[in-house]
């Protein structure tokens, strides 16, 4: 059951002022406790049922990632909640203007241009200093402060030391539709160079009123910007300084070779327009040309150039994934799973794990989504998962958690492990049954059918009681 928030709630010592403007994936406090000088943001995920599960998943990675952010280009941390209760995340209340209030007053003059380019450059610049790429970089994100341009909403970003927990889960795009990179398009999520094109796109319709590739709504859309480039900025009015369009249009090469290498050189550029070097722009091809070029793969050729300039970024240690069946608790295969899972982290030091539990979905019917106390099943699994690791004392940064909703547990179990180039599984196998051994089972499938080693888990004592038929109980179904 959704709970409720109202000014004048007390959650961990933080008392709600003011409930500020809010998106669809959490509501936004200014809120205040004792021991803090000044305001407070609470930004508190919804997690009501049905909710799309990225939303969980954007508040761990925000939560992961904000906590490591330090310097004035990024909002104090001060606390986060606990999933099992009332989760959130504690942040500094940051004075100033957000650009998205600037960029209803475009086009700006191009001095103003100038002056928030070179501060959200320097930001990220910073940013990227610290291993973070932000990922979702657009007006709204970005706030101009006394202390320069602060950037807000860690939910989609990437740091480069810890695992990226929605690349693990899903390959399609993540960003807002304005702004997003051509290689996040494609399913990349390793690259800096994508905060310098968005910070492009944001430079673009700050200089000209209009956003460079509108607002796509499918993924096709998206794709465009691999094929076409936005109209030259002077098109749109040839006032524009050639330096600032320049600028702009490197920011915004599809080929990550031709664009900025690091935000540094484009605060150079910024702060140096008068040693901007101008290149005249090739024209598009138009009529029999563009036919041609889309017959012949000149567009897929421009794709497959983008992945291979991203793709040479780390794509860090190897992944032990080990799936688990957590319904009815932590029982003894379950603790046999992470005892095993401890063998193998320690012969393999230079691995992570990424642990993996799956939520059962019905072809026909609905699937329960929330328990007897209307809790979402859902964070509950995830609460477990988390739970039934900590034993292992893995430092912090080595493990991820992925609960996964599949009609098919095997299924989903071997796409992920696919889609991370999965080194090693775990899984554990149920007692046999004369139905399981003539439907198959979780363990035998993944077996038969993952692309490396695999361990499979069995508990010789509750076997050898199921075959007898002590438990006086049917064998249990073999879920991982």
């Amino acid at each position: 059951m959704a709970r409720k928030f109202a000014p004048g709630m007390v959650i961990d010592g933080f008392e709600l002022v003011e409930r500020m403007p809010s998106g669809g994936m959490a509501s936004i406090w200014k809120a205040r406790r004792d021991d803090i000088e000044g305001p407070v943001v609470l930004k508190i995920p919804f997690l009501d049922p049905g909710q799309d599960v990225s939303v969980v998943i954007g508040y761990e990675v925000e939560d992961m990632i904000a906590r490591r952010l330090t310097g004035p280009h990024v909002p104090r941390f001060h606390a986060f909640g606990d999933l099992r209760d009332v989760p959130y995340i504690a942040m500094e209340f940051v004075e100033g203007t957000s650009v998205a209030k600037i960029a209803a007053e475009a086009p700006l003059p191009f001095e103003e241009v100038r002056r928030i380019g070179i501060a959200t450059a320097k930001a990220l610049a910073a940013l990227h200093e610290q291993g973070v790429t932000h990922l979702d970089l657009k007006p709204e994100n970005i706030i101009l402060a006394k202390r320069g341009a602060v950037l807000l909403d860690f939910g989609l970003a990437r740091h480069a030391e810890l695992p990226d927990l929605l690349a693990e889960q899903s390959d399609v795009p993540m960003g807002t539709a304005a702004y997003i990179s051509p290689e996040q398009v494609l399913g990349i999520r390793r690259d800096p160079a994508s905060d310098i094109f968005a910070l492009g796109c944001i430079l673009y319709q700050l200089a000209s009123g209009e956003e460079p590739f509108g607002w796509p709504q499918t993924t096709a859309g998206m794709r465009r910007r691999l094929f076409h480039k936005a109209p030259a900025l002077r098109s749109i009015n040839a006032q524009i300084p050639r330096w600032l369009e320049q600028i702009v249009e490197k920011c915004m090469e599809v080929d990550r070779a031709r664009r900025y290498s690091d935000a540094g050189q484009l605060v150079h550029d910024l702060q140096n327009p008068d040693q901007v070097r101008i290149v005249e722009r090739k024209p598009e091809p138009t009529g029999l040309k563009a036919f041609l070029f889309r017959l012949f793969g000149g567009g897929e050729k421009r794709a497959e150039l983008v992945l291979k300039r991203s793709s040479n970024v780390g794509d860090g240690p190897p992944v032990v994934l080990t799936a688990v069946d957590l319904s009815a608790g932590v029982d003894a295969l379950a603790e046999q799973i992470r005892t095993e899972t401890g063998i193998v982290l320690a012969a393999r030091k230079d691995s992570r794990l990424a642990c993996v539990a799956v939520l059962k979905t019905e072809i026909i019917g609905d699937t329960p989504q929330v328990d007897a106390e209307g809790r979402s099943n859902y964070v509950n699994m995830l609460v477990s998962l988390k739970d039934w690791a900590h034993p292992l004392h893995l430092p912090d940064g080595r493990a991820s958690f992925h609960v996964l909703e599949a009609v098919s547990p095997a299924d989903a179990i071997l796409d992920f492990a696919e889609r991370n180039h999965a080194g090693h599984i775990v899984v554990g196998a149920r007692a046999s049954s004369a139905m399981r051994r003539h439907l198959g089972s979780v363990s035998t499938k993944v077996v038969a059918e993952a692309k490396c080693s695999v361990s499979v888990v069995r508990v010789k004592a509750v076997e050898d009681a199921l075959r007898s038929g002590a438990s006086g109980a049917p064998p249990a179904e073999d879920q991982a």
